[in-house]
């Protein structure tokens, strides 16, 4: 079964996108339909100040269970390392032709639309999905293939569905995906020196690190990374640096040069990140960086 969340940053509801979706009661017997499922997140088409990201993730649903803090509330909760952001966002409709198209009822929208939660066809499913992931060059060699996958039926269909399974299971495809999102959201230069490198084939030299790394209950999303060079991406891992709410570089007393990496750190020691507050950093993310790993 195939779903739709409907989320926006400022939700009055308790979620966390990667990890939980919150929802009242009324919503309760369509969401169950959705366990050991997938759904897709989408933004409201109108959001004060910008463009909406449209449809922009998608993450396997584990189960649902009732909000222990809040009566009446469910929480749909995220298999863990599933969700999965798309590069850019798909909207909600192409030539004025919603891409739901079990939204339309005589070629005309529904009030299905407006509903927080609710199914979705695969056939739906997979047109939004296939969009979401257009833009990255997936693996499709043996060493990329999901195992037990079988090729059968055309050619045309089997790429598609591995794209697909690919995209949400493989951990190699979710690391290339992921690296690509915190580098566009950073004009693929470094938060930490502000510089910007490529190289004679067009790739930047800057790495996507994560905040709270995914071995440790991280997650891949955008606001969950930083872009950073190598070097500072090291030290950052190690907990020689870190930041603030605040977006300043924190420098930890266990390091040996610390004129050299002043030298090396934009000036003013404060990160370049991305204007918008759904980019950049979140700062329940720093926050874990600093209690957890940061060496003071």
């Amino acid at each position: 079964m195939y779903g739709v969340f409907m989320h926006r940053e400022d939700s009055i509801y308790d979620d966390i996108p990667t990890r939980q979706y919150q929802f009242p009661k009324q919503y309760l017997q369509r969401a169950k339909a959705f366990e050991g499922g997938f759904v897709l997140y989408l933004e409201p088409t109108k959001v004060k100040g910008r463009k909406s990201l449209g449809y922009h993730a998608v993450a396997q649903i584990n189960k649902i269970v009732p909000d222990p803090t809040k009566k009446g509330m469910y929480l749909a909760l995220i298999t863990p390392n599933s969700y999965t952001p798309f590069l850019n966002g798909v909207p909600f409709s192409i030539d004025k032709i919603p891409l739901e198209r079990g939204l339309l009822e005589n070629g005309k929208l529904t009030g299905r639309a407006q509903a927080a939660v609710r199914p979705i066809s695969e056939a739906d499913f997979n047109r939004i999905l296939d969009l979401g992931i257009a833009e990255l060059q997936l693996d499709l060699s043996e060493s990329a293939t999901i195992e037990g996958f079988e090729e059968v039926q055309s050619p045309f269909d089997v790429t598609s569905e591995r794209k697909r399974k690919l995209f949400m299971t493989n951990k190699v495809i979710r690391d290339k995906n992921f690296r690509n999102i915190v580098l566009n959201a950073y004009d693929s230069r470094c938060a930490f020196t502000g510089l910007k490198i490529i190289n004679g084939g067009g790739r930047a030299e800057v790495e996507a690190a994560h905040i709270w790394p995914v071995e440790k209950d991280g997650h891949d999303h955008v606001r969950n990374g930083i872009a950073l060079s190598r070097t500072p991406h090291w030290m950052f891992d190690r907990g020689l640096l870190s930041l603030s709410d605040d977006m300043e570089i924190l420098f930890s007393r266990h390091i040996n040069d610390i004129d050299s990496i002043e030298r090396l750190i934009n000036e003013d020691r404060k990160a370049i990140v991305p204007e918008s507050i759904h980019l950049k950093p979140h700062p329940s993310m720093l926050k874990w960086h600093r209690d957890n790993c940061f060496k003071t």
